[in-house]
């Protein structure tokens, strides 16, 4: 994007957020909270690595450190591709109904807009992979923070989910919004319940 808008500061992006600007939306705020999260993994792992109690641990939080600040990035683009992404389906929306090519240039926005929060799903969902590692060989000192962490994970993969499965409601191609629901909902299946033991963890560890 020209402007990107996870570059702003604090400020500026909870002010646009705030305003009846159609972007950034609840997509992008999936996507900034799973950066957060995976940037807390990041911090677990600084805090942890080189203490001698989690010694057997350091090639493991090399990786996992290496592996979040990726997920960070990744997750921190997608709130612009995003935004790119709605652009052309809030003008489809505008196209009269009665239009004869509203219709495909519909369903490739739908397709096109639930791209960037499919993928934003994806990435917290592995966020959360690497949370529920650490809330084993995280240091006690940091172990609140992986609870942070993957609630904060577990919340923006479900809204990144929402703004799929929205685009999905609308989808006139009904194997593929299957097919894209089917997929929805196997990595939800998966990494919710990741998370949630994740938390349970870290309770057990605070006492």
């Amino acid at each position: 994007m020209e402007n990107s808008f996870y570059k702003l500061p604090l400020d500026d992006f909870t002010a646009v957020l705030a305003s009846k600007a159609p972007v950034p939306g609840g997509g992008g705020a999936s996507a900034l909270a799973g950066a957060l999260a995976s940037a807390l993994a990041g911090m677990v792992c600084e805090l942890t690595s080189g203490k001698k109690k989690y010694a057997l641990y350091e090639d493991d939080l090399r990786r996992i450190v290496q592996r979040a600040g990726e997920l960070r990035l990744a997750l921190l683009a997608d709130i612009d591709a995003d935004a790119e992404a709605f652009r052309p389906l809030s003008q489809a929306y505008a196209i009269p109904k009665d239009a004869p090519e509203r219709g495909e240039i519909m369903e490739n926005a739908l397709r096109e807009a639930s791209r960037p929060p499919m993928r934003a799903a994806e990435n917290c969902a592995q966020v959360i992979r690497l949370l529920w590692e650490l809330s084993q060989k995280s240091s006690a000192l940091a172990v609140s923070d992986v609870g942070v962490g993957v609630q904060l994970a577990r919340a923006a993969l479900l809204g990144a989910g929402l703004n799929v499965r929205i685009n999905i409601k609308s989808m006139t191609d009904r194997a593929y919004a299957a097919a894209l629901r089917e997929r929805l909902d196997r990595l939800e299946g998966e990494a919710l319940p990741l998370a949630e033991e994740t938390y349970s963890r870290v309770i057990q560890r605070i006492g």
